[in-house]
C-alpha cells in the first residue's frame, strides 16, 4: 500500500531546496515551448512567460507562423520558430524539420498549450516527442498522445511532466470522470506508473504523482485559477523550474504550489473571481524569493 501523499508546506520546500540559480541565461536552461494555434496565441505566450518567470534562461516558441510576427513582439524575449498550419489553423504535421534541432538541444520542452485538436496533437506530437533528447512537459490536451501512445515517452527515462486537469486525466487513464473525482491519486499513479511520468493533476486541490509512487498534495489556490490560460501558466512554471536544474518530481511539486499561492494572491488582491491567467506569471518570482530567503 502506497504511503500517504505528503501536504506541501513552505517548509517542506525550504528542506527540498531549489537548484542555485546560475549567473547566465546558458546556466539556467533552455525551454522551448511548442504549441498554439491561429486561434489560440496566447497560450504559448502565457506558458513561455511563465517560464522565464520561474528562472529559465532562454525561450523559444514554436507555433504557426501566422501569429509568429505578433509574438515575437508580444515576448520579445523569445526566439519564434514559425511552423507550418493546417486549412484549420493548427500545426500541420511535416513540421520537425523547422524545430527538431531544438528539440535535440532544448534542457526543456513544453508541450500542449494551445493545441485546438487532440487528433491534430497526436499526430504532430508523435513527429516530435522521439527527438526530445532533455526533459518534457506535456500539458492538456497535448495528454491525448498518451492516451494513444501509453509508452511514448519511455525513452525520457523519466524525465516527463504530465499537467492535465481532472477530466484530462480520465481520458489519459482511461477510466470515467467520476473515478477521478472519487480517488484522484488512483488514476494520476496508474499514468504515471504506465507511461513512466510525473503527473500533476490539477484542481481545486492538487497532487503530484512519481512512477515509483511517492506522492505530494497542494491545498489551496482558490476557484479564480479555473480560467483560460490558468494552466498553460502552470506547465510553464514547471518547465522554468525543469530548466534551472529541478528534476521533474521537484518541478512539478514547487511548479504547482507556485501557481496556487498566485492564485490567493491575485484572490486577495483582485477578487476570488475574475483575475486573469496573464496575471499570474508576475508573482512567481516574488513566491520564489520568499521561500527561497
Amino acid at each position: 500500500m502506497s504511503a500517504a501523499p505528503t501536504i506541501v508546506t513552505p517548509a517542506t520546500l525550504r528542506t527540498w531546496a531549489l537548484p542555485a540559480a546560475g549567473s547566465g541565461k546558458g546556466s539556467r536552461g533552455e525551454v522551448v515551448v511548442v504549441g498554439g494555434s491561429c486561434g489560440t496565441p496566447g497560450a504559448v505566450l502565457l506558458a513561455g512567460e511563465s517560464a522565464l518567470r520561474a528562472g529559465a534562461g532562454k525561450l523559444a516558441i514554436a507555433t504557426v507562423g501566422d501569429v509568429g510576427p505578433a509574438l515575437a513582439v508580444a515576448v520579445p524575449e523569445a526566439m519564434v520558430l514559425a511552423l507550418p498550419r493546417t486549412d484549420d489553423g493548427d500545426i500541420s504535421v511535416g513540421c520537425l524539420p523547422v524545430v527538431q534541432s531544438r528539440l535535440e538541444s532544448a534542457d526543456v520542452v513544453v508541450a500542449g498549450p494551445g493545441f485546438a485538436s487532440a487528433d491534430g496533437a497526436v499526430e504532430v506530437l508523435a513527429e516530435m516527442l522521439p527527438h526530445v533528447t532533455g526533459a518534457l512537459v506535456l500539458d492538456a490536451i497535448g495528454s491525448a498522445f498518451l492516451t494513444q501512445h501509453p509508452d511514448g515517452l519511455h525513452h525520457l527515462e523519466g524525465r516527463g511532466v504530465l499537467t492535465v486537469n481532472p477530466t484530462e486525466l480520465a481520458l489519459t487513464a482511461g477510466c470515467e470522470a467520476e473515478e477521478v473525482e472519487d480517488d484522484p491519486l488512483g488514476p494520476a499513479s496508474r499514468v504515471a506508473k504506465r507511461s513512466n511520468v510525473v503527473v500533476l493533476l490539477g484542481g481545486s486541490t492538487k497532487h503530484v504523482v512519481t512512477p515509483d509512487g511517492r506522492s505530494w498534495t497542494v491545498e489551496g489556490g482558490g476557484p479564480g485559477l479555473g480560467v483560460s490560460g490558468s494552466g498553460d501558466a502552470q506547465a510553464g512554471i514547471v518547465g522554468g523550474l525543469v530548466a534551472r536544474g529541478a528534476e521533474p518530481a521537484q518541478a512539478a511539486v514547487w511548479g504547482a504550489y507556485l501557481h496556487a499561492r498566485a492564485g490567493e494572491r491575485l484572490a486577495a488582491e483582485v477578487g476570488v473571481l475574475g483575475y486573469l491567467a496573464r496575471e499570474i506569471p508576475p508573482h512567481v518570482p516574488r513566491i520564489l524569493v520568499e521561500l527561497l530567503a
